[in-house]
Protein backbone atom coordinates (compact mmCIF):
# COMPACT_ATOMS: atom_id res chain seq x y z
CA UNK A 1 0.00 0.00 0.00
CA UNK A 2 1.23 3.44 -0.75
CA UNK A 3 -1.32 5.90 0.50
CA UNK A 4 -0.15 9.21 1.87
CA UNK A 5 -3.06 9.73 4.22
CA UNK A 6 -5.30 7.46 6.21
CA UNK A 7 -8.60 6.58 4.56
CA UNK A 8 -10.32 4.98 7.56
CA UNK A 9 -12.06 7.18 10.11
CA UNK A 10 -11.07 7.50 13.74
CA UNK A 11 -14.03 5.53 15.11
CA UNK A 12 -13.15 2.56 12.91
CA UNK A 13 -9.57 2.77 14.16
CA UNK A 14 -10.68 2.72 17.78
CA UNK A 15 -13.13 -0.15 17.22
CA UNK A 16 -10.51 -2.11 15.26
CA UNK A 17 -8.02 -1.66 18.09
CA UNK A 18 -10.57 -2.83 20.65
CA UNK A 19 -11.52 -5.92 18.63
CA UNK A 20 -7.89 -6.76 17.87
CA UNK A 21 -6.77 -6.47 21.48
CA UNK A 22 -9.71 -8.63 22.58
CA UNK A 23 -8.83 -11.37 20.09
CA UNK A 24 -5.14 -11.25 21.00
CA UNK A 25 -5.81 -11.43 24.75
CA UNK A 26 -8.20 -14.38 24.37
CA UNK A 27 -5.98 -16.31 21.96
CA UNK A 28 -2.77 -15.66 23.90
CA UNK A 29 -4.40 -16.82 27.12
CA UNK A 30 -5.74 -19.91 25.36
CA UNK A 31 -2.34 -20.56 23.76
CA UNK A 32 -0.73 -20.50 27.22
CA UNK A 33 -3.36 -22.91 28.54
CA UNK A 34 -2.97 -25.31 25.62
CA UNK A 35 0.84 -25.05 25.43
CA UNK A 36 2.76 -28.33 25.89
CA UNK A 37 3.01 -29.03 29.61
CA UNK A 38 5.54 -31.82 29.22
CA UNK A 39 8.92 -31.92 27.53
CA UNK A 40 7.59 -33.92 24.59
CA UNK A 41 8.63 -32.66 21.19
CA UNK A 42 5.77 -34.48 19.46
CA UNK A 43 3.26 -32.33 21.33
CA UNK A 44 5.18 -29.14 20.49
CA UNK A 45 5.56 -30.01 16.79
CA UNK A 46 2.20 -31.68 16.09
CA UNK A 47 -0.14 -30.53 18.86
CA UNK A 48 -3.46 -32.22 19.54
CA UNK A 49 -3.61 -35.06 17.02
CA UNK A 50 -7.16 -36.02 17.97
CA UNK A 51 -8.80 -32.95 16.42
CA UNK A 52 -11.76 -33.50 14.13
CA UNK A 53 -11.41 -33.10 10.35
CA UNK A 54 -13.37 -29.83 10.51
CA UNK A 55 -11.00 -28.28 13.06
CA UNK A 56 -7.99 -29.53 11.12
CA UNK A 57 -9.48 -28.08 7.95
CA UNK A 58 -10.06 -24.75 9.66
CA UNK A 59 -6.45 -24.77 10.86
CA UNK A 60 -5.24 -25.50 7.31
CA UNK A 61 -7.32 -22.64 5.98
CA UNK A 62 -6.03 -20.34 8.72
CA UNK A 63 -2.45 -21.42 8.06
CA UNK A 64 -2.60 -20.74 4.33
CA UNK A 65 -4.88 -17.75 3.65
CA UNK A 66 -2.76 -14.68 4.21
CA UNK A 67 -3.54 -10.99 4.19
CA UNK A 68 -2.46 -11.03 0.52
CA UNK A 69 -5.63 -13.01 -0.23
CA UNK A 70 -7.94 -10.87 1.86
CA UNK A 71 -6.60 -7.50 0.69
CA UNK A 72 -4.26 -8.11 -2.25
CA UNK A 73 -6.38 -10.55 -4.27
CA UNK A 74 -9.52 -8.51 -3.67
CA UNK A 75 -7.71 -5.41 -4.87
CA UNK A 76 -6.36 -7.25 -7.91
CA UNK A 77 -9.90 -8.21 -8.92
CA UNK A 78 -11.09 -4.65 -8.30
CA UNK A 79 -8.42 -3.21 -10.60
CA UNK A 80 -8.06 -5.90 -13.26
CA UNK A 81 -11.40 -7.70 -13.30
CA UNK A 82 -11.22 -10.99 -15.20
CA UNK A 83 -7.44 -11.28 -14.81
CA UNK A 84 -7.78 -11.01 -11.05
CA UNK A 85 -10.47 -13.71 -10.99
CA UNK A 86 -8.24 -15.96 -13.07
CA UNK A 87 -5.42 -15.46 -10.57
CA UNK A 88 -7.66 -16.60 -7.71
CA UNK A 89 -8.43 -19.83 -9.55
CA UNK A 90 -4.85 -21.02 -9.11
CA UNK A 91 -5.30 -21.42 -5.37
CA UNK A 92 -8.11 -23.96 -5.73
CA UNK A 93 -6.03 -25.96 -8.20
CA UNK A 94 -3.10 -25.87 -5.79
CA UNK A 95 -5.12 -27.43 -2.99
CA UNK A 96 -6.37 -30.16 -5.32
CA UNK A 97 -2.75 -31.06 -6.04
CA UNK A 98 -2.04 -31.25 -2.31
CA UNK A 99 -5.05 -33.52 -1.80
CA UNK A 100 -4.43 -35.86 -4.71
CA UNK A 101 -0.62 -36.07 -4.85
CA UNK A 102 1.25 -34.98 -1.75
CA UNK A 103 -0.86 -35.18 1.39
CA UNK A 104 -1.17 -38.88 2.14
CA UNK A 105 2.31 -40.08 1.06
CA UNK A 106 3.91 -37.26 3.04
CA UNK A 107 1.76 -37.95 6.10
CA UNK A 108 2.58 -41.67 6.00
CA UNK A 109 6.33 -41.20 5.62
CA UNK A 110 6.86 -38.11 7.78
CA UNK A 111 7.32 -37.57 11.47
CA UNK A 112 7.78 -33.93 12.46
CA UNK A 113 9.31 -32.18 9.43
CA UNK A 114 10.01 -32.67 5.74
CA UNK A 115 13.55 -33.55 6.75
CA UNK A 116 12.29 -36.72 8.43
CA UNK A 117 10.76 -37.92 5.17
CA UNK A 118 13.94 -37.31 3.21
CA UNK A 119 16.08 -38.86 5.96
CA UNK A 120 13.98 -42.00 5.79
CA UNK A 121 14.32 -42.04 2.00
CA UNK A 122 18.09 -41.24 1.95
CA UNK A 123 19.36 -42.58 5.29
CA UNK A 124 23.10 -42.76 4.48
CA UNK A 125 23.47 -39.04 3.76
CA UNK A 126 20.64 -37.61 5.78
CA UNK A 127 22.74 -34.97 7.57
CA UNK A 128 23.69 -33.09 4.39
CA UNK A 129 20.13 -33.31 3.07
CA UNK A 130 18.69 -32.05 6.36
CA UNK A 131 21.08 -29.07 6.36
CA UNK A 132 20.17 -28.13 2.78
CA UNK A 133 16.46 -28.52 3.46
CA UNK A 134 16.75 -26.41 6.63
CA UNK A 135 18.33 -23.58 4.65
CA UNK A 136 15.57 -23.68 2.02
CA UNK A 137 12.91 -23.85 4.74
CA UNK A 138 14.48 -20.88 6.49
CA UNK A 139 14.54 -18.87 3.25
CA UNK A 140 10.89 -19.60 2.45
CA UNK A 141 9.57 -18.98 5.95
CA UNK A 142 11.57 -15.82 6.63
CA UNK A 143 10.59 -14.25 3.29
CA UNK A 144 6.93 -15.04 3.88
CA UNK A 145 7.17 -13.87 7.51
CA UNK A 146 8.71 -10.56 6.44
CA UNK A 147 5.86 -10.18 3.93
CA UNK A 148 3.33 -10.51 6.77
CA UNK A 149 5.16 -8.00 8.99
CA UNK A 150 5.55 -5.51 6.14
CA UNK A 151 1.85 -6.03 5.46
CA UNK A 152 1.05 -4.95 9.02
CA UNK A 153 2.73 -1.59 8.35
CA UNK A 154 0.89 -1.25 5.05
CA UNK A 155 -2.42 -1.97 6.78
CA UNK A 156 -1.66 0.56 9.51
CA UNK A 157 -1.13 3.14 6.76
CA UNK A 158 -4.84 3.03 5.94
CA UNK A 159 -5.61 4.38 9.43
CA UNK A 160 -2.86 6.86 10.20
CA UNK A 161 -1.42 7.74 6.80
CA UNK A 162 2.24 7.23 5.94
CA UNK A 163 3.78 6.19 9.29
CA UNK A 164 7.06 7.53 10.58
CA UNK A 165 10.01 5.33 11.43
CA UNK A 166 9.05 5.08 15.11
CA UNK A 167 5.45 4.08 14.27
CA UNK A 168 6.66 1.47 11.77
CA UNK A 169 9.07 0.01 14.29
CA UNK A 170 6.41 -0.12 17.02
CA UNK A 171 3.91 -1.84 14.71
CA UNK A 172 6.43 -4.48 13.56
CA UNK A 173 7.73 -5.09 17.09
CA UNK A 174 4.24 -5.52 18.57
CA UNK A 175 3.03 -7.88 15.85
CA UNK A 176 6.35 -9.75 15.78
CA UNK A 177 6.47 -10.18 19.56
CA UNK A 178 2.93 -11.59 19.66
CA UNK A 179 3.87 -14.02 16.89
CA UNK A 180 6.93 -15.19 18.85
CA UNK A 181 4.76 -15.87 21.89
CA UNK A 182 2.32 -17.95 19.86
CA UNK A 183 5.08 -20.02 18.24
CA UNK A 184 7.72 -20.34 20.97
CA UNK A 185 5.48 -20.80 24.00
CA UNK A 186 2.33 -22.27 22.50
CA UNK A 187 3.98 -24.47 19.89
CA UNK A 188 1.63 -26.20 17.48
CA UNK A 189 -1.30 -26.13 19.99
CA UNK A 190 -1.00 -22.36 20.38
CA UNK A 191 -0.56 -21.75 16.65
CA UNK A 192 -3.51 -24.03 15.88
CA UNK A 193 -5.83 -22.14 18.21
CA UNK A 194 -5.16 -18.76 16.61
CA UNK A 195 -5.45 -20.31 13.14
CA UNK A 196 -8.84 -21.85 13.92
CA UNK A 197 -10.09 -18.57 15.42
CA UNK A 198 -8.79 -16.67 12.40
CA UNK A 199 -10.42 -19.10 9.95
CA UNK A 200 -13.82 -18.85 11.66
CA UNK A 201 -13.58 -15.04 11.70
CA UNK A 202 -12.41 -15.00 8.08
CA UNK A 203 -15.22 -17.18 6.75
CA UNK A 204 -17.79 -15.24 8.76
CA UNK A 205 -16.38 -11.83 7.78
CA UNK A 206 -16.14 -12.43 4.04
CA UNK A 207 -19.51 -14.21 3.99
CA UNK A 208 -21.28 -11.31 5.71
CA UNK A 209 -19.62 -8.74 3.44
CA UNK A 210 -20.37 -10.77 0.30
CA UNK A 211 -24.03 -11.12 1.30
CA UNK A 212 -24.24 -7.36 1.86
CA UNK A 213 -22.74 -6.73 -1.58
CA UNK A 214 -25.19 -9.06 -3.33
CA UNK A 215 -28.09 -7.65 -1.29
CA UNK A 216 -27.00 -4.15 -2.37
CA UNK A 217 -27.82 -5.21 -5.93
CA UNK A 218 -31.01 -7.05 -4.91
CA UNK A 219 -29.41 -10.46 -5.42
CA UNK A 220 -28.92 -9.80 -9.12
CA UNK A 221 -25.41 -10.86 -10.14
CA UNK A 222 -25.97 -9.46 -13.62
CA UNK A 223 -26.58 -6.02 -12.14
CA UNK A 224 -23.42 -6.35 -10.05
CA UNK A 225 -21.32 -7.24 -13.11
CA UNK A 226 -22.88 -4.44 -15.18
CA UNK A 227 -22.21 -1.90 -12.44
CA UNK A 228 -18.60 -3.16 -12.07
CA UNK A 229 -18.04 -2.78 -15.81
CA UNK A 230 -19.63 0.66 -15.81
CA UNK A 231 -17.50 1.94 -12.91
CA UNK A 232 -14.28 0.35 -14.15
CA UNK A 233 -13.50 3.08 -16.67
CA UNK A 234 -12.74 0.48 -19.35
CA UNK A 235 -16.25 -0.82 -20.04
CA UNK A 236 -16.73 -4.44 -21.08
CA UNK A 237 -12.93 -4.94 -21.23
CA UNK A 238 -13.04 -5.19 -17.42
CA UNK A 239 -14.62 -8.63 -17.74
CA UNK A 240 -12.21 -9.76 -20.46
CA UNK A 241 -8.61 -10.91 -20.33
CA UNK A 242 -5.83 -8.41 -20.89
CA UNK A 243 -6.00 -5.61 -18.32
CA UNK A 244 -2.94 -6.95 -16.54
CA UNK A 245 -1.69 -10.29 -17.77
CA UNK A 246 -2.91 -10.77 -21.35
CA UNK A 247 -1.79 -7.61 -23.10
CA UNK A 248 1.67 -8.80 -24.21
CA UNK A 249 3.57 -12.07 -24.56
CA UNK A 250 5.72 -11.10 -21.57
CA UNK A 251 2.70 -10.50 -19.34
CA UNK A 252 1.19 -13.83 -20.41
CA UNK A 253 4.41 -15.64 -19.54
CA UNK A 254 4.57 -13.75 -16.25
CA UNK A 255 1.06 -14.90 -15.37
CA UNK A 256 1.93 -18.50 -16.25
CA UNK A 257 5.09 -18.26 -14.16
CA UNK A 258 3.16 -16.86 -11.20
CA UNK A 259 0.47 -19.55 -11.42
CA UNK A 260 3.10 -22.30 -11.59
CA UNK A 261 4.72 -20.95 -8.43
CA UNK A 262 1.38 -20.78 -6.60
CA UNK A 263 0.03 -24.16 -7.73
CA UNK A 264 3.27 -26.07 -7.19
CA UNK A 265 4.64 -24.03 -4.31
CA UNK A 266 1.68 -24.61 -1.99
CA UNK A 267 2.44 -28.32 -1.70
CA UNK A 268 5.98 -27.52 -0.53
CA UNK A 269 5.36 -24.62 1.87
CA UNK A 270 6.88 -25.77 5.18
CA UNK A 271 4.04 -24.54 7.41
CA UNK A 272 1.45 -26.26 5.20
CA UNK A 273 3.52 -29.48 5.19
CA UNK A 274 3.69 -29.47 8.99
CA UNK A 275 -0.07 -29.17 9.11
CA UNK A 276 -0.38 -32.27 6.88
CA UNK A 277 1.59 -34.27 9.46
CA UNK A 278 -0.68 -33.35 12.38
CA UNK A 279 -3.77 -35.60 11.86
CA UNK A 280 -3.53 -38.98 13.57
CA UNK A 281 -4.71 -41.11 10.64
CA UNK A 282 -4.80 -40.93 6.85
CA UNK A 283 -8.59 -41.02 6.95
CA UNK A 284 -8.72 -37.91 9.12
CA UNK A 285 -6.08 -36.28 6.91
CA UNK A 286 -8.09 -36.79 3.73
CA UNK A 287 -11.24 -35.38 5.30
CA UNK A 288 -9.22 -32.47 6.76
CA UNK A 289 -7.72 -31.53 3.39
CA UNK A 290 -11.18 -31.70 1.78
CA UNK A 291 -12.46 -29.29 4.44
CA UNK A 292 -9.39 -27.07 3.99
CA UNK A 293 -9.78 -27.04 0.20
CA UNK A 294 -13.47 -26.17 0.48
CA UNK A 295 -12.90 -23.38 2.99
CA UNK A 296 -10.02 -21.84 1.01
CA UNK A 297 -12.08 -22.11 -2.17
CA UNK A 298 -15.00 -20.35 -0.47
CA UNK A 299 -12.74 -17.53 0.75
CA UNK A 300 -11.26 -17.09 -2.73
CA UNK A 301 -14.72 -17.05 -4.32
CA UNK A 302 -15.85 -14.46 -1.78
CA UNK A 303 -12.69 -12.41 -2.40
CA UNK A 304 -13.52 -12.32 -6.11
CA UNK A 305 -17.06 -11.19 -5.34
CA UNK A 306 -15.79 -8.49 -2.98
CA UNK A 307 -13.34 -7.26 -5.61
CA UNK A 308 -16.14 -6.90 -8.16
CA UNK A 309 -18.28 -5.25 -5.50
CA UNK A 310 -15.54 -2.75 -4.69
CA UNK A 311 -15.32 -1.69 -8.32
CA UNK A 312 -19.11 -1.52 -8.64
CA UNK A 313 -19.69 0.48 -5.45
CA UNK A 314 -16.52 2.55 -5.04
CA UNK A 315 -15.19 2.72 -8.60
CA UNK A 316 -11.93 1.51 -10.08
CA UNK A 317 -10.45 4.99 -10.51
CA UNK A 318 -11.23 5.96 -6.91
CA UNK A 319 -9.51 2.81 -5.60
CA UNK A 320 -6.45 3.28 -7.81
CA UNK A 321 -6.15 6.94 -6.82
CA UNK A 322 -5.95 6.05 -3.15
CA UNK A 323 -3.83 2.91 -3.57
CA UNK A 324 -2.37 1.95 -6.97
CA UNK A 325 -1.96 -1.66 -5.79
CA UNK A 326 -5.63 -1.91 -4.83
CA UNK A 327 -5.09 -3.33 -1.34
CA UNK A 328 -7.46 -0.77 0.13
CA UNK A 329 -10.38 -1.91 -2.05
CA UNK A 330 -12.09 -4.18 0.47
CA UNK A 331 -11.78 -1.57 3.24
CA UNK A 332 -13.36 1.10 1.04
CA UNK A 333 -16.11 -1.33 0.10
CA UNK A 334 -16.79 -2.17 3.75
CA UNK A 335 -16.93 1.53 4.61
CA UNK A 336 -19.38 2.20 1.76
CA UNK A 337 -21.88 -0.59 2.44
CA UNK A 338 -21.42 -1.33 6.16
CA UNK A 339 -20.04 1.81 7.76
CA UNK A 340 -17.52 1.91 10.58
CA UNK A 341 -18.54 -1.38 12.20
CA UNK A 342 -17.99 -3.53 9.09
CA UNK A 343 -14.78 -1.64 8.32
CA UNK A 344 -13.48 -2.36 11.82
CA UNK A 345 -14.42 -6.05 11.48
CA UNK A 346 -12.54 -6.43 8.17
CA UNK A 347 -9.55 -4.46 9.49
CA UNK A 348 -9.37 -6.56 12.64
CA UNK A 349 -9.66 -9.67 10.50
CA UNK A 350 -6.71 -8.52 8.41
CA UNK A 351 -4.51 -8.06 11.50
CA UNK A 352 -5.55 -11.45 12.92
CA UNK A 353 -4.79 -13.02 9.54
CA UNK A 354 -1.28 -11.58 9.75
CA UNK A 355 -0.80 -13.09 13.20
CA UNK A 356 -2.07 -16.55 12.29
CA UNK A 357 0.01 -16.99 9.14
CA UNK A 358 3.12 -15.49 10.77
CA UNK A 359 2.79 -17.85 13.76
CA UNK A 360 2.64 -20.88 11.47
CA UNK A 361 5.67 -19.71 9.49
CA UNK A 362 7.71 -19.03 12.64
CA UNK A 363 6.85 -22.44 14.07
CA UNK A 364 7.76 -24.24 10.83
CA UNK A 365 11.13 -22.50 10.57
CA UNK A 366 11.90 -23.06 14.26
CA UNK A 367 10.95 -26.74 14.02
CA UNK A 368 13.25 -27.29 11.05
CA UNK A 369 16.17 -25.53 12.74
CA UNK A 370 15.69 -27.34 16.04
CA UNK A 371 14.85 -30.81 14.73
CA UNK A 372 16.70 -31.11 11.41
CA UNK A 373 19.69 -28.85 12.00
CA UNK A 374 20.33 -29.03 15.75
CA UNK A 375 18.99 -32.40 16.94
CA UNK A 376 19.75 -34.52 13.88
CA UNK A 377 22.57 -32.83 11.93
CA UNK A 378 24.62 -31.30 14.78
CA UNK A 379 23.78 -33.59 17.72
CA UNK A 380 23.36 -36.64 15.44
CA UNK A 381 20.16 -37.73 17.15
CA UNK A 382 21.63 -37.72 20.66
CA UNK A 383 19.78 -34.62 21.92
CA UNK A 384 17.23 -35.24 24.66
CA UNK A 385 13.64 -34.13 24.19
CA UNK A 386 14.15 -31.37 26.76
CA UNK A 387 17.18 -30.05 24.85
CA UNK A 388 15.39 -30.15 21.51
CA UNK A 389 12.32 -28.44 22.92
CA UNK A 390 14.51 -25.68 24.36
CA UNK A 391 16.25 -25.33 21.00
CA UNK A 392 12.89 -25.09 19.22
CA UNK A 393 11.66 -22.32 21.51
CA UNK A 394 14.94 -20.42 21.20
CA UNK A 395 14.83 -20.84 17.41
CA UNK A 396 11.32 -19.37 17.42
CA UNK A 397 12.63 -16.24 19.15
CA UNK A 398 15.58 -16.00 16.74
CA UNK A 399 13.34 -16.37 13.66
CA UNK A 400 10.93 -13.77 15.03
CA UNK A 401 13.69 -11.25 15.73
CA UNK A 402 15.25 -11.87 12.31
CA UNK A 403 11.89 -11.33 10.62
CA UNK A 404 11.31 -8.09 12.53
CA UNK A 405 14.74 -6.72 11.63
CA UNK A 406 14.35 -7.57 7.95
CA UNK A 407 10.83 -6.08 7.90
CA UNK A 408 12.13 -2.79 9.29
CA UNK A 409 14.79 -2.45 6.59
CA UNK A 410 12.63 -3.69 3.69
CA UNK A 411 9.26 -2.15 4.49
CA UNK A 412 9.08 -0.43 1.07
CA UNK A 413 9.27 -3.74 -0.82
CA UNK A 414 5.92 -5.07 -2.02
CA UNK A 415 4.47 -7.78 0.18
CA UNK A 416 3.38 -9.62 -2.97
CA UNK A 417 6.98 -9.70 -4.23
CA UNK A 418 8.24 -11.27 -1.00
CA UNK A 419 5.38 -13.78 -0.87
CA UNK A 420 5.70 -14.84 -4.51
CA UNK A 421 9.46 -15.30 -4.13
CA UNK A 422 8.80 -17.59 -1.16
CA UNK A 423 6.37 -19.62 -3.28
CA UNK A 424 8.91 -19.79 -6.12
CA UNK A 425 11.67 -21.11 -3.82
CA UNK A 426 9.31 -23.71 -2.35
CA UNK A 427 8.25 -24.86 -5.82
CA UNK A 428 11.77 -24.79 -7.28
CA UNK A 429 13.82 -26.30 -4.45
CA UNK A 430 11.64 -28.18 -1.97
CA UNK A 431 8.94 -29.60 -4.25
CA UNK A 432 11.28 -31.37 -6.75
CA UNK A 433 13.14 -32.97 -3.86
CA UNK A 434 9.90 -34.03 -2.21
CA UNK A 435 8.32 -35.43 -5.39
CA UNK A 436 11.44 -37.33 -6.44
CA UNK A 437 11.95 -38.59 -2.90
CA UNK A 438 8.41 -39.92 -2.64
CA UNK A 439 7.93 -41.35 -6.12
CA UNK A 440 11.26 -41.96 -7.94
CA UNK A 441 13.16 -45.13 -7.10
CA UNK A 442 16.53 -43.90 -8.47
CA UNK A 443 16.59 -40.60 -6.59
CA UNK A 444 19.91 -40.01 -4.80
CA UNK A 445 21.52 -37.69 -2.29
CA UNK A 446 23.39 -35.82 -5.01
CA UNK A 447 20.11 -35.23 -6.82
CA UNK A 448 18.52 -33.94 -3.61
CA UNK A 449 21.35 -31.51 -2.89
CA UNK A 450 21.50 -30.20 -6.46
CA UNK A 451 17.73 -29.75 -6.51
CA UNK A 452 17.62 -27.94 -3.16
CA UNK A 453 20.60 -25.62 -3.65
CA UNK A 454 20.03 -25.16 -7.39
CA UNK A 455 16.35 -24.32 -6.99
CA UNK A 456 17.10 -21.85 -4.19
CA UNK A 457 19.96 -20.15 -6.05
CA UNK A 458 18.15 -19.91 -9.41
CA UNK A 459 15.00 -18.43 -7.83
CA UNK A 460 16.89 -15.73 -5.96
CA UNK A 461 19.21 -14.94 -8.89
CA UNK A 462 16.37 -14.54 -11.38
CA UNK A 463 14.52 -12.18 -9.06
CA UNK A 464 17.68 -10.09 -8.55
CA UNK A 465 18.06 -9.63 -12.33
CA UNK A 466 14.33 -9.03 -12.90
CA UNK A 467 12.19 -5.84 -13.01
CA UNK A 468 11.37 -6.48 -9.34
CA UNK A 469 14.79 -5.07 -8.40
CA UNK A 470 15.67 -2.64 -11.21
CA UNK A 471 14.62 -0.74 -14.36
CA UNK A 472 10.86 -0.41 -13.70
CA UNK A 473 9.08 2.49 -11.91
CA UNK A 474 7.94 0.15 -9.13
CA UNK A 475 11.33 -1.55 -8.72
CA UNK A 476 13.43 -1.47 -5.58
CA UNK A 477 16.10 0.45 -7.54
CA UNK A 478 14.13 2.10 -10.36
CA UNK A 479 17.08 4.17 -11.62
CA UNK A 480 19.36 1.16 -12.08
CA UNK A 481 19.08 -1.16 -15.06
CA UNK A 482 20.24 -4.78 -14.77
CA UNK A 483 16.88 -6.49 -15.39
CA UNK A 484 18.15 -9.09 -17.86
CA UNK A 485 15.31 -11.48 -16.92
CA UNK A 486 12.03 -9.90 -18.13
CA UNK A 487 9.52 -11.62 -15.81
CA UNK A 488 8.44 -10.62 -12.31
CA UNK A 489 8.24 -14.23 -11.08
CA UNK A 490 11.02 -16.76 -11.76
CA UNK A 491 8.89 -19.91 -11.50
CA UNK A 492 8.66 -20.68 -15.21
CA UNK A 493 12.46 -21.08 -15.32
CA UNK A 494 13.49 -21.95 -11.75
CA UNK A 495 10.93 -24.76 -11.25
CA UNK A 496 12.06 -26.78 -14.31
CA UNK A 497 15.65 -26.04 -13.23
CA UNK A 498 15.04 -27.60 -9.82
CA UNK A 499 13.48 -30.72 -11.34
CA UNK A 500 16.20 -30.97 -14.00
CA UNK A 501 19.02 -30.71 -11.45
CA UNK A 502 17.42 -33.37 -9.25
CA UNK A 503 17.11 -35.72 -12.24
CA UNK A 504 20.62 -35.00 -13.56
CA UNK A 505 22.27 -35.33 -10.15
CA UNK A 506 20.61 -38.70 -9.58
CA UNK A 507 21.66 -40.01 -12.99
CA UNK A 508 25.28 -38.98 -12.38
CA UNK A 509 25.38 -40.68 -8.97
CA UNK A 510 26.47 -44.19 -8.27
CA UNK A 511 23.59 -46.63 -8.45
CA UNK A 512 22.14 -47.07 -4.97
CA UNK A 513 20.45 -50.07 -3.42
CA UNK A 514 16.81 -49.75 -4.52
CA UNK A 515 15.58 -52.28 -1.98
CA UNK A 516 15.41 -49.45 0.55
CA UNK A 517 12.93 -47.69 -1.69
CA UNK A 518 10.77 -50.80 -1.67
CA UNK A 519 10.54 -50.53 2.12
CA UNK A 520 9.91 -46.79 1.85
CA UNK A 521 7.20 -47.33 -0.75
CA UNK A 522 5.38 -49.71 1.57
CA UNK A 523 5.48 -47.08 4.28
CA UNK A 524 4.04 -44.28 2.13
CA UNK A 525 1.27 -46.66 1.09
CA UNK A 526 0.21 -47.89 4.54
CA UNK A 527 1.82 -45.43 6.97
CA UNK A 528 3.71 -47.80 9.30
CA UNK A 529 5.74 -46.14 12.03
CA UNK A 530 3.65 -42.98 12.44
CA UNK A 531 4.34 -41.22 15.80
Amino acid sequence: MSTSAGVINRFSLQLTFLLFVSVVVVTLFSALLTAPQRDEISEFYLGNRTMSPLRNGLAMCGDYVSVATLLGSTGLVALTGYDGLLYLGGTAVAWMMVLLVIAEPLHNSGKFTLGDTLALRLPHSQRSVRVALSLCTLAVCVLYLVAQLVGSVALLTQFVGEPGSATRALCVLVIGSIVVLYASIGGMPGATFIQVVKAVMLVFGVAVTAVMVVHHYRWNLGALLSSASGNSGVGHHFLEAGLRYGATTTSKLDFLSLQLAIVLGLAALPHVSMRLLAPRSSKVLRASVVWGTGLVGFVCMAAGLLGLGATAVVGRDSIAKIDPQGDVAVLLLAQSIGGSVLTALISCLAFVTLLAVAAGLTLAAASSLAHDLYAEAIRKGRATQTEELGAARLAGVVIGVLGMLLALVSWEISTATLAFLAFAIAASAILPTLVYGLFWRRFTTRGALLSLYGGLFSSVLLVVISPVVSSAPGSIYPDADFAWFPLQNPGIVSIPTGFLLGWLGSLLSRRQDTTRYDEFEVRIMIGTGQP
